[in-house]
């Protein structure tokens, strides 16, 4: 299915809203929730590595990849380059980000993998990093014959789309979450942090929704090296 419409303006509030969510989740994390820290007495602020590199990891620049194809002006080499560069700085990050939950909850004393949040977060990371390495040695290196490659084009499209729709989604899941815990300790229901978290969610999901709409668009008319629509 493709839609009859351009892709640039849909990559360009993708930026925009990647901007806003980068900017909502760090005056949460640091100015509501304290700050960041690796090693701390305050186990809260290891626990607020989590979300930040979760949200600019797998959902920021996880969807920046998706759509360099229909945002850059490019080569198809380069573009296939920044995508694969990209998603591998988002799994990385995303791998230190689900390292730093269970660090906190370690030292907090806190089960690990009791809720349905964990359980997704691990599932995605899991099928984020095998999207990416079929990705390296398909399209990358050693690389498959033009045949495999024009066959698994759309299965590597749809895949990583449903793993990031699914990111988009555990990524709120997991701000309901918290928020939950917050108020359940003291935090106001309609104050202005559970506003801002709660718009924080609103605009990851808005990110991911415009990140599809990208993918389901028209690539530019001069740019004859993008992916075709689905």
């Amino acid at each position: 299915m493709a839609l009859g419409v351009k892709a640039i303006p849909f990559t360009f509030v993708v930026h925009v809203l990647g901007i806003a969510g980068l900017i909502l989740v760090l005056v949460w994390t640091i100015d509501f929730r304290g700050g960041l820290a690796w090693e701390s007495t305050n186990k809260s602020l290891i626990f607020n590595i989590h979300p930040v590199l979760m949200l600019i990891g797998l959902i920021i620049i996880g969807g920046e990849a998706i759509i360099s194809y229909k945002s850059l002006p490019l080569s198809k080499e380069k573009k296939k380059l920044v995508h694969l560069v990209l998603h591998a700085i988002a799994l990385i990050l995303g791998i230190i980000g689900v390292y730093a939950a269970f660090k906190y909850h370690n030292e907090s004393s806190i089960a690990n993998l009791y809720s349905l949040h964990s359980w997704l977060g691990i599932g995605i990371i899991v099928l984020y990093a095998i999207q990416w390495i079929y990705g390296f040695l398909v399209f990358f290196y050693p690389g498959g014959s033009g045949e495999l490659r024009s066959a698994c084009i759309p299965w590597h499209v749809v895949f990583g789309l449903v793993v990031y729709v699914l990111a988009v989604g555990n990524a709120s899941l997991g701000f309901l979450e918290k928020l939950t815990f917050l108020e359940n300790s003291g935090v106001a229901k309609y104050g202005s942090e559970a506003f801002l978290v709660n718009f924080t969610a609103v605009i990851t999901i808005l990110f991911g929704a415009f990140v599809v709409l990208s993918v389901l668009s028209q690539a530019p008319a001069e740019d004859d090296h993008s992916y075709s629509a689905i």
